[in-house]
């Protein structure tokens, strides 16, 4: 997907194709390289992030890597639905409901969710969350997982400026509390 297209901009493409299919596989082909460009196509929901000019091989590594992902086994459906202090969180439905408002999850939200909540109570490094969520190697200027953890914040915790339920881990990552 390019950014710079003709009759509507890459941003509202992916975004929309997000809506109508969480699971489709989307790299972002663009000649934009500046580090807010990537942020903003990585929260827009592509799966990755490629620059012009690129190499043939890269490409195809970069591809070969998201369908390793996307053929990962899903979760139990026991674990999709749960509580998470005030909020209902419903992962199959992309949704946490809180203090009677609903909110709808990216899938990046939902995947982040799910992999804290398999291992609550364990820290998760940053490292480790950017590899396994978007495929990326870890930067010191990669600030994904972070804007991601504010997102997710704000809609499960009681109190998002005092998280209580994904707390950070300086220096390392963030953790669960169940």
């Amino acid at each position: 997907l390019d950014l710079m297209l003709p009759d509507i901009n890459g941003y509202q493409v992916c975004e929309e194709l997000r809506r109508w299919n969480a699971f489709v596989p989307i790299i972002m082909l663009t000649a934009r390289s500046q580090e807010i460009d990537k942020i903003r196509g990585l929260d827009a929901g592509a799966d990755d992030y490629v620059t012009k000019p690129f190499s043939v091989g890269e490409l195809i590594a970069r591809i070969r890597a998201i369908f390793r992902r996307a053929t990962r086994v899903p979760s139990e459906p026991a674990h999709e639905r749960f509580t998470l202090g005030p909020a209902d969180v419903d992962l199959s439905a992309h949704s946490v409901t809180k203090d009677g408002q609903k909110h709808d999850l990216s899938f990046y939200e939902v995947e982040l969710l799910r992999l804290l909540r398999e291992r609550a109570g364990q820290p998760v490094s940053r490292d480790e969350i950017l590899q396994k969520i978007w495929g990326l190697e870890a930067t010191t200027t990669n600030r994904t997982v972070d804007n991601f953890i504010v997102k997710l914040r704000r809609k499960v915790e009681p109190s998002p400026e005092k998280p209580a339920l994904i707390l950070t881990v300086y220096g390392y990552g963030y953790k669960l509390v169940v």
